[in-house]
């Protein structure tokens, strides 16, 4: 089929590189010439496993282009996927401004009859007001698609080629089965491919970030209770997880969730509710509680110097909200490190992937290590934000010489606490007792 792909941030250039690996020619079109021209030039915007490999393959095989000619590629394409941003509004409110300019953009370049997918994460009603903008502009016959994107970054190539499900909102049968033969070679293996009205695909993305957002508040509810009476979160988590009703997956216990999805879906989803004269108080809870396990780490800190942080030196350890991916959007990292500079620590931090990230948020407020055990050099404490995998077994030995403190917090539960005990550390973990 052919394909263009409206926006090449995180969602559209990964949905359009993947199409274009199962066959598919896709044109992804942005607005942002330099992006485009790196693009050309072989430069990913973006750090996400595979990624790169994929891009190079198909444009060399001719499969897959880059533009910021929308026209031309509209012209070109049966199917034409809006992958823009949908950036949060003051009111947390998602913010349509830049669908609604694409869904214009390809309504004055259709030349025919064309299928227009709403590929970003939007809002409820979000279908009915891009038919509406391309009505406007256009007398060529369309229709309009919902399919929610569900990808975790660090995982998304895994998650578009091997879905758990694929959701399709549509009106019309036809477009439904049409559809369902893009989709085809990704659920060869019996994943279901789920068609239902526009509404409820709209909503399914928002509840299923919702609901996975809610087990991780949950258990980090759990992980605080878990402290004061002296339990140990692993063997709870263990204890609940092995439910088959309940399942074990987001049940880890941590210092908050970030990145550019639960913490925008969560508020735009109270903001709908809002819009209809419904409250939403489970994730009103979810949200506070998230917010206040992001200052979970600094607090254990302050406990740990009675107050007395001015003057001291931390090592950071994990930058992104999550491993595999350089994004710092929401990061627990973040209000951390301010917090730590408010108080007067001096802040040495390392990450695999976002320290050019980092930058752009701090500056030169902090310095920044290419190896973890260059933050470790004259440091009181390890803070450790992110579980990058190269965290996970360390020269503990040699960290020890570098220190001035043994103390480790980790915000991530990534070390045993029997084992930090034995090698002379005093560990803090979340949710499981203090060794040390």
């Amino acid at each position: 089929m052919r394909i263009a792909v409206v926006g090449t941030g995180y969602v559209g250039l990964v949905a359009g590189t993947c199409f274009s690996e199962s066959g598919n020619n896709v044109i992804c079109v942005d607005v942002d010439e330099k992006k485009i021209e790196k693009l050309k030039a072989g430069e990913i915007p973006i750090y996400e496993p595979g990624l790169e490999k994929l891009i190079e393959r198909n444009t060399k095989e001719g499969r897959l282009s880059f533009t910021t000619d929308l026209d031309a590629a509209v012209k070109a394409s049966l199917i034409n996927f809006i992958a823009v941003g949908t950036p949060p509004a003051e009111d947390g409110s998602a913010d349509l401004k830049y669908v609604l300019a694409a869904a214009r953009g390809i309504g004055r370049s259709m030349n025919g009859y064309k299928i227009i997918v709403d590929k970003s994460t939007v809002p409820v009603g979000t279908a009915h007001k891009v038919k509406k903008a391309i009505s406007e502009v256009t007398n060529h016959p369309f229709d309009v698609v919902s399919n929610p994107e569900f990808l975790k970054e660090g995982a998304a190539i895994d998650d578009f080629m091997k879905p758990d499900r694929v959701v399709i909102g549509s009106e019309d049968p036809r477009v439904e089965e049409i559809m369902k033969e893009l989709y085809s070679p990704f659920c060869r293996t019996g994943k279901p491919i789920i068609t239902m009205d526009l509404l409820s695909a709209e909503l399914t993305k928002y509840a299923a970030n919702a609901m996975l957002a809610t087990r991780i508040s949950f258990m980090n509810e759990i992980a605080n209770i878990c402290e004061r009476v002296g339990a140990n979160v692993h063997r709870v988590r263990e204890g609940i997880g092995t439910d088959s009703r309940i399942g074990p997956g987001f049940l880890f216990p941590g210092i908050g969730y970030g990145g550019s999805c639960f913490p925008k879906d969560v508020q735009a989803i109270m903001r709908t509710a809002t819009e209809y004269d419904y409250e939403f108080k489970i994730l009103d809870a979810v949200e506070r509680v998230n917010q206040a396990q992001k200052q979970r780490l600094f607090e254990r800190v302050e406990q740990h110097f009675d107050g007395k942080l001015d003057g001291l030196t931390v090592a950071v350890w994990g930058l992104a909200f999550k491993p595999n991916t350089d994004d710092m959007r929401e990061a627990p990292s973040v209000s951390l490190i301010n917090r730590l500079l408010e108080a007067g620590v001096k802040v040495q931090v390392t990450d695999p992937e976002a320290i050019e990230e980092a930058q752009e948020v701090f500056g030169d407020r902090i310095q920044y290590h290419d190896r973890a055990m260059d933050t470790l050099q004259g440091a009181d404490a390890l803070l450790v934000v992110t579980e990058w995998s190269e965290f996970r077994n360390p020269d503990f030995e040699t960290m020890k010489t570098l220190m001035n403190h043994a103390v480790i917090f980790d915000g991530r539960n990534i070390y045993n606490p029997k084992w930090m005990h034995e090698l002379g550390f005093t560990y803090y973990g979340i949710g499981i007792p203090v060794v040390g």
